[in-house]
Order: structure tokens, then C-alpha cells, then sequence
């Protein structure tokens, strides 16, 4: 998206190849655009509060929280979205939906296998040994792990896969705002890190995506794992 109200989110999950036919249910497709920026700030006994000035109650569909819009584009017989993928980009309401509910990011069904949720990350993009690993990338199902590795530029063919049996919401990405000279909403942080749900500026934010923390997990590589579900 394009919006000031909520820059376009690079994404580090499934790129297809031209004419493979398989396009993540979180992908952006073109015509898919962000809402004209019409944010106000009002200031309420418990702290300044971000709003839309025509919002209704879909713009908050986690924990209270202002969210991102973006328009959605036709689905096709099996409810995919459809259009022309913007491979770079997540739907910011697709990525709530899918990690919110634990469904896959490539097919947007369940993505629990026998052996927990497979999360699936770039071979340097965390320390195992981390007290802390959080992710902004909703599962992958057993179904569509093998074709997430093989064609995912960032994934370089040989993801870290957290096999997780727990992965509690943590928190959100987005833009925390402020109020200018005259009074007017306006874009004042981009916060490298998640902002949790309990942060003082979370009344602010236009979140853009939710992120879980992964818990009582287990780091296995691909072929470990396939041959594992296959037993299970």
C-alpha cells in the first residue's frame, strides 16, 4: 500500500514463479490499494486515541487496536483472491486473519499438523537459543511446506523451522501517530520492533501486522520435518 497512513510491508514469505499457479492467500495483489488517509487523534481521559473519521467497528478487529485498510479485490470459486500478485507486499487484513486464526499464510486453511505449527524463517534470521522469538509470518500446513521452501528467495531453499506447540499473540507492526502544529493526525514513528499490546503508544498505532511469539518449540530442518509428519 501506498498510503502514508500505512506504508507497504515488504514480505519474506512464498514468491512464486511466473505461471506456477500457487500465490499466498496473504500476498497483495494489484488493485488492491490503501484507504485515503482520513486519521484524527482525540484525546480521552486514559491518553490520546487514533481514530478514523468514518470508522466503523471492522477497523478494529484485534484487541481494540486501529488497523491498516486496504481494499480487497474479487475471489475466485475456491475464495482466493485474485489478481496480479504484488509479490513484495503482505494484505495487511489478510495477515491478521490468518494469524490470528493459526491458518496457513499460502491457503488460508488450519495449518496445526500432528506435530504442532510450523513456522518457517530465513536460515540467519533468529538465534535458536534467543529467549525471545517472535515472527510476524503466519504458519505454513504440511501441505504447502515443501513448495514455501523451494520457492521462497528468502527462505534460500533451507529454512529455520520452529516447530511450535504454543504461540501467543505478542503484538503488532505499524505507524504510531501524533498531532501537528494544527491539530492534525500525522505519521511521528515506525518502530523497529513490535510494539506490544500493552505499550503506552498502542492507542496511537495503525497496525499493519500481529505477531505472535513462538513457545515451547523445537528447531528442525526441512527434510527432518517432512519425514516426521509423514511418520505422524
Amino acid at each position: 500500500m501506498t498510503s502514508t497512513a500505512s506504508p507497504r510491508t515488504r514480505e519474506k514469505n512464498v514468491r512464486t514463479q511466473t505461471g506456477s499457479g500457487l500465490v499466498p492467500f496473504i500476498t497483495q495483489r494489484k488493485g488492491e490499494d490503501a484507504a485515503p488517509d482520513n486519521l484524527i487523534i482525540e484525546r480521552l481521559p486514559s491518553g490520546p486515541q487514533l481514530y478514523y473519521a468514518d470508522e466503523d467497528p471492522r477497523d478494529r478487529p484485534m484487541k481494540g487496536i486501529l488497523w491498516a485498510r486496504c481494499s480487497f479485490n474479487p475471489v475466485d470459486d475456491r475464495r482466493m483472491p485474485t489478481g496480479e500478485p504484488q509479490w513484495k507486499f503482505i494484505h495487511p487484513y489478510r495477515q491478521m486473519i490468518t494469524m490470528a486464526r493459526l491458518h496457513c499464510q499460502v491457503c488460508a486453511e488450519p495449518a496445526r499438523t500432528p506435530l504442532g505449527f510450523s513456522f518457517l524463517a530465513g536460515p540467519r534470521d533468529h538465534d535458536p537459543a534467543s529467549p525471545l522469538i517472535i515472527t510476524n509470518q503466519p504458519p505454513v500446513c504440511a501441505k504447502h511446506l515443501r513448495a514455501s521452501a523451494a520457492l521462497c528467495d528468502h527462505l534460500e531453499r533451507d529454512p529455520m523451522v520452529f516447530l511450535a506447540q504454543s504461540a501467543p499473540l505478542y503484538g503488532v507492526d505499524g505507524v504510531v501517530y501524533g498531532v501537528d502544529r494544527d491539530n492534525r493526525a500525522q505519521a511521528v514513528a515506525w518502530p523497529k520492533d513490535p510494539l506490544r499490546f500493552n505499550d503506552p503508544r498502542i492507542g496511537t498505532v495503525l497496525a499493519s501486522q500481529l505477531i505472535r511469539r513462538l513457545g515451547s518449540f523445537r528447531v528442525v530442518d526441512m527434510h527432518e520435518l517432512l519425514q516426521e509428519l509423514a511418520a505422524a
